[in-house]
Parts: C-alpha cells; structure tokens; sequence
C-alpha cells in the first residue's frame, strides 16, 4: 500500500472517533462483503461514514481513474462529503462537481482525476456525454438519499449514469426514509438491507403554539424567546414564507441566515458558513435544509408551516434530538385546525408578553482571498490571526478552508479592528484581502 494512504484506525484517530456505531458496524460488513447494500437509517445517525470508510478500503491505490462515484440530490450534500473525504485525510483525492458552478472549474478539478467522484446526477450526466472522465474504472456506485434524487426529478440521469457503468461490480444506496422504494433500473442482486430506528436514549420534546393567522409572526418571536439563545432551524414551506419571515426578523433585529433552493449557490454556501460557525444561531430554511447538509448539532427547529406529509415531518426532527442529544421541536399552528394525527404527546405552550428575545451576536465572520489552490492551511490562518492579530486562542472560532478562499469566526467586537489590522497580509508569500462577509 502506498504509504500516504490511510488505514481504518488512521482515518478514526484523525476525525477523533473512538469507535463505531452499530449502524456503522453492520454497514461495513455489509457492504465488504457483498455486492448490493441498502441503508435506511434516520437523519443524524452517520450514513456518510458509514459508507465512506468501506468504500475506501476497496480502492486501489495504484488506479490513477475515477473508482467510486456518489451521487446525491442536492449540492450542499455533494459539497458535505468532499468535505468528510478531505477531513478523513484518507490519501486519496476527491472532488464535488454539481449544478450552479462554472463547468470550467469542474473540468479544471477532473484534468487531476479523483478516485472518489461526489456529484448531483444532472451535473454527472452532463460529464460523461462530454468524456470528461473515464467511466469504465468505477467499480463502486453509491446513491445516496437516493429517494430525494428520485424526488427532485433527477429519475433519468440517474437511469443514463446507471448503464454508463460498465463495470460496477458493488452499488450502495442509503435513504433515511423507510418507505423508500428502490429504484428497479439501479438492478440490484439480492442486496443486503440494513434498517436502523432511532435511538431512544436521545428524547424530542414537541412544543406547540396556537394563534390566529395574524398573530404569527409575534408568536414565532415568542418561540424564538423561549430557545434561550440555542442553534436552531425555522421551516417554511415555499421561498414567499421565508422572504416575510425574514422580512420580519430583520425588522426585529434578529439576525438569521435564509436557505432555500432559488439563491445562488455562493449565498447558500455563505449562508451555511454563519450558521456553522456561530455567526447566526437562526437558518431560515426550506425543506431543502432537513436532509443531507452539514450543519451543527440543533438544540431546536421550529416549524413555521408544518410540512404536506408525516415523511418529512419526521425528517425536520430529525435535525435535533440526535443520536444522545435532546432537542425540542416547536409548532405553530392556526386555533381554527386541528393538527395532524401523527403529532403525538405534544406539550402547549401559553403566550407570554414577558418574554422578549435576547440575542447578543458572539461571532462574525470574515472572508479570506486565498485558500487551498495557494498552499494555505487552516494552522497558516490561525498563525496570521493569533501572531499579527493578537487574538487569544479561544477567541478564534471555525475555519473553513476552501479550493480559493477561507472563512474564519472572530469575537464580533474584535471583527473591524481585525480586518483593519490584517487586510492585505501576506499568507504563505500571497497577499490577501481579508474582510467582513455581509
């Protein structure tokens, strides 16, 4: 073996897991040992890892072509495990291409091949029509979530990816829904299917709120009040939801990111950023945010709207109360309906004109014009911000290094004299901007 590729235990140490879950356990057993694998677990229960670690294992360090191939519905998902990949250290390259990017840049990441691909089917599709990769080295397919694949309408590239494949000899796929029906044209051979319910040890607390439709908004400031400054998910169900929501909460001064699938991809990806690193401890969200994307752990969602069906319902949960982690869900609804039958065991809360929200703003982020295409490293920036910007090291917060910038969380009251002190620093011999990201 190539010693700059990682065993099991080397990859483990680095992400600082001690050991894997039982979900985990039986999955790679599974899928070393046989062709076909279905995995149903629920959100939160680590399904990437789950797969990735197995999947590794099986490569061939001296094949320099694509060997694995992931496709998933969404680009932040795509996005996610690239990331998991680059954090594994695993020695082996890996690279996301989906929709919203230049196709120039997805060319100038394949003229290097990765031997882990990681794509939306519509963008994969689109690739192997141009030959912009070998197809007949992947041995390994993984569909994951391959129901929201199936859902979103990527049914047909998906079907023109499958009988492109050659020479798949070992097909993965993984859902958190446990009615989801697997795809016939995926041609399955007796596949081994795992089914994991929820761990009981982590308890989901339902908490309603009952008003008329005009008194809404002053409920979910309520809601909101009542968090006690937690990290937390607000659904909506369609983009005019969010956009008065937030209406709302900027004229409250509540600062929040939004999500949904019209942004452009660069303001998603920011969005997620202040969210992860602590900037906003509100996303503002569709149903797009319930599955897949990587986000930290919720101490609670609230659902603005209650989704169309019970399926995603649960998938929203599913966001907090994770694996032996308490979380509270919050509904508002209208007095005039009664809620759904599948709501169990839910608590009703009482409004209250004492409760006022109390958001004091720790962090803010800023935006570095440099990043792994020029050799820089996340201990380059901490270097930069602890030697010529005099932080201390707790009050540096998340670096997210990416291919041509990185972002950093400072204490928010240090963020202006930081960018005045650094703007224009030199990082690994490169001169970079460094500044506020809006």
């Amino acid at each position: 073996m190539n010693n700059s590729i990682k065993s099991r235990q080397q990859i483990l140490d680095k992400l600082g897991i001690v050991s894997l879950n039982d979900m985990q356990q039986q999955a790679h057993s599974a899928i070393t040992n046989h062709r076909d694998t279905v995995i149903i677990s629920p959100t939160g229960t680590g399904k990437t890892l789950a797969f990735l670690l197995p999947v590794i294992e099986l490569l061939n360090p001296s094949i320099t072509e694509v060997q694995a191939l992931i496709l998933v519905p969404s680009r932040e998902l795509a996005i996610q495990i690239e990331q998991v990949i680059r954090e594994m250290g695993t020695g082996y390259k890996a690279n996301a291409i989906y929709g919203g990017r230049a196709g120039a840049k997805d060319r100038e990441d394949l003229s290097h091949t990765p031997a882990i691909l990681v794509g939306t089917p519509g963008r994969i599709a689109d690739h192997l029509r141009r030959e912009t990769f070998d197809p007949s080295f992947i041995k390994t397919l993984i569909l994951d979530e391959f129901d929201k694949s199936l859902e979103t309408g990527f049914e047909k590239e998906m079907k023109e990816i499958v009988y492109a494949l050659p020479h798949v000899g070992r097909n993965i796929l993984t859902s958190a829904t446990f009615k989801a029906e697997v795809p016939s044209f995926v041609g399955l051979q007796d596949p081994q299917v795992l089914k994991f319910e929820k761990k009981t040890d982590s308890v989901l607390q339902i908490k309603t709120l009952a008003s008329d439709s005009k008194n809404r908004f002053l409920n979910l400031e309520q809601i909101i009040a009542r968090t006690n400054k937690g990290n937390g998910i607000i659904f909506c169900n369609f983009k005019d939801s969010i956009e008065e929501v937030s209406e709302f909460l900027n004229g409250k001064n509540i600062s929040h990111s939004v999500f949904y699938g019209g942004l452009e991809q660069r303001d998603r990806e920011r969005a997620l950023i202040k969210f992860r690193n602590g900037t906003h401890q509100l996303l503002l969200a569709t149903d797009l945010a319930a599955r897949g994307i990587d986000v930290p752990e919720l101490d609670f969602i609230i659902h603005f709207e209650l989704p169309f069906h019970k399926e995603e319902f649960t998938h929203r949960n599913g966001r907090t109360a994770r694996m032996h982690a308490d979380g509270t869900a919050y509904i508002l609804h209208n007095k005039k309906y009664k809620l759904p039958d599948y709501i169990e065991n839910s608590t009703p809360l009482e409004y209250s004109e004492r409760l006022k929200v109390d958001q004091v703003q720790k962090w803010e982020t800023l935006f570095i014009s440099g990043g792994r295409k020029d050799k820089i490293s996340k201990g380059d920036i901490a270097g930069l911000f602890f030697k010529q910007g005099n932080l201390d090291k707790n009050e540096l917060g998340n670096i997210e290094l990416k291919q041509d910038c990185a972002f950093v969380a400072v204490p928010f009251e240090k963020a202006y004299q930081l960018c005045q002190d650094l703007n224009n620093s030199r990082i690994k011999k490169r001169k970079v901007r460094i500044y506020r990201l809006d």
